[in-house]
């Protein structure tokens, strides 16, 4: 998944505040290899982030009492038990959160829920002591012992659901803990694990995406603006063709190593997006939300992919599940101004392939591989140059474990540019999600003797899936890198082999024939 303001698709805002209203539509804004240390061309690598990606923590003091939009299955006895390992990955990830706070607020909830449980033991007790023959005042004893329990549990459920409210709360903003590899820092800490292929030398004066494009009839940008805006466009004759054909063989790629295709809605409910691990709220929220409506304008498919299994528990023998879908992205893009995200680089609504992935926890780290892989073997079918980076632990949104990006070198714009993401997610998503399965061996099985009618069947153990996404195409990007890698000296750009298939065997886009006048 590619990242919102800094890269394309994954994010938890920093801050909450109101959402972005659509009127129609309104502002969604964010295995061992061998390494090296990020080397100074990173630097002018340029970020747009996924939109579940762009930040590690939720809540602002303007919304410090806002119950949260649903109960997620956390582990709070792990992050009491482990507290120091959470209070440092949450330094190394630039949150916001306090788990400290997280694991007092548990002690306070553990506490309460336990008073409330020995003041029903003692309910009950004194219910059963009024079932017998007794005198009229020991009776009126056990009914004002009675109605004192039932007040003194009233207040005391009181309590417990103001705590449970601000455990979720503030449960929710701590950040997944941090893979051991992830370098620590920022993001001129990125380590780089694989350069792929070389820059290609030209023999003449590069021209951006946006010259080249605009020379070969390709696209239309004045128009956009006039029609919807600025960071809107239109794609014209090949252009068309190449997005087309770039969905095409990225679907075709992905299904040729199991992945189920799947087309999905561009609008989901708000509270899926915030399962996933995206803010729809906040002043720089990257989320379009729609006017007096509990729907939200998706920026990446890895959204409705994730809701497919909501609130399911699946068999161990159905996993992994691999899903790549076609899907429309909206981003607000707030925040991202300047020369960085010129013509298609940065843009509100634009086209991707996007790889999900539901798994157990020990095929998670083997699957983050595959993903990256590929990647890698797209792009290089493609004929890119590109580079592999293990991003660093402040650049990881919330719900990452561990992400690698993709950046393939744009001559036009003369740097690095992000043109996709794989993130290992772990249990961050799915336990938000409510998606678990069960181990093989733990299916419920039947009471000794026979399932007898009415009988209940002994549960198996469930544990959550891991969830993984990546990016297998994003196409403003890919159509940059390709108008500007390809580009030839008469204005014409070629087009990629494995491409030409899906645009009815066109090889060269050429410059358009100017119509003679009589």
């Amino acid at each position: 998944m590619l990242k919102g303001s800094r890269g394309l698709a994954s994010s938890v805002s920093r801050s909450r505040g109101s959402r972005v209203p659509f009127q129609g539509a309104h502002p969604l804004p964010r295995a061992p290899v061998q390494t090296q240390r990020l080397s100074s061309t990173h630097s002018q690598a340029v970020h747009a982030p996924d939109v579940a990606e762009t930040s590690t923590s939720a809540n602002s003091s303007t919304h410090k009492h806002e119950p949260p939009a649903f109960k997620a299955q956390l582990d709070f006895k792990s992050m009491k038990e482990n507290l120091d390992l959470y209070v440092t990955n949450t330094a190394n990830r630039l949150s916001s959160a306090d788990p400290k706070l997280v694991v007092q607020l548990y002690d306070q909830y553990v506490q309460l829920k336990q008073e409330a449980d020995q003041i029903r033991a003692e309910r009950n007790d004194n219910s059963n002591q009024m079932k017998g023959k007794m005198e009229a005042d020991q009776r009126q004893k056990l009914i004002q012992r009675g109605q004192e329990l039932k007040d003194k549990l009233a207040e005391l459920e009181e309590k417990l659901g103001q705590v449970e409210m601000s455990l979720q709360r503030e449960g929710q903003r701590v950040p997944n803990l941090t893979h051991p590899s992830v370098p620590i820092g920022g993001e001129d800490v990125a380590t780089v694990l694989r350069l792929v292929g070389a820059p290609r030398e030209f023999e003449f004066e590069v021209k951006d995406h946006v010259t080249v494009a605009e020379a070969l009839d390709l696209v239309d940008f004045e128009a956009a603006a006039e029609v919807s805006g600025q960071k809107f466009y239109y794609l014209r004759n090949a252009a068309a063709l190449m997005e087309m054909a770039l969905v095409n063989y990225a679907l075709s790629k992905a299904m040729s190593k199991g992945f189920t295709p799947i087309m999905t809605p561009d609008l989901v409910k708000e509270s899926v997006l915030e399962k996933c691990g995206f803010q729809p709220r906040g002043t720089n929220t990257q989320v379009y939300s729609v006017r007096d409506s509990a729907l939200c304008l998706t920026g990446t498919a890895e959204v409705p992919l994730g809701g497919i299994y909501m609130d399911k528990i699946l068999s161990e023998a159905e996993l992994p599940i691999k899903m790549a879908a076609f899907g429309h992205c909206f981003r607000t893009e707030a925040g991202a101004a300047g020369a960085a995200g010129k013509g298609l680089y940065r843009v509100h609504q634009f086209s991707k392939v996007e790889m999900f992935v539901l798994s157990t926890p020990e095929q998670s780290e083997a699957l983050h591989q595959e993903l990256m892989q590929i990647e890698e073997e797209m792009f290089t079918e493609l004929g890119l140059h590109f580079k592999i980076l293990d991003m660093p632990s402040g650049d990881l949104g919330a719900p990452a474990y561990r992400k690698f990006d993709i950046e393939a070198w744009m001559p036009g714009l003369k740097r690095y540019g992000e043109i996709s993401s794989a993130s290992n997610c772990t249990d961050y998503q799915s336990r938000r999600l409510n998606i678990r399965y069960r181990p093989a061996g733990s299916e419920p099985a039947a009471a000794a003797g026979g399932k007898k009618k009415g009988a209940k069947q002994a549960q198996g153990k469930t544990e959550f899936v891991h969830t993984l996404n990546a990016t297998a195409c994003a196409v403003p990007r890919m159509i940059v890198a390709i108008l500007e890698n390809f580009q030839q000296q008469d204005g014409s750009v070629i087009v990629p082999e494995v491409l030409r298939p899906f645009m009815g065997g066109i090889s060269v886009i050429k410059p358009p024939v100017t119509k003679k006048t009589a």
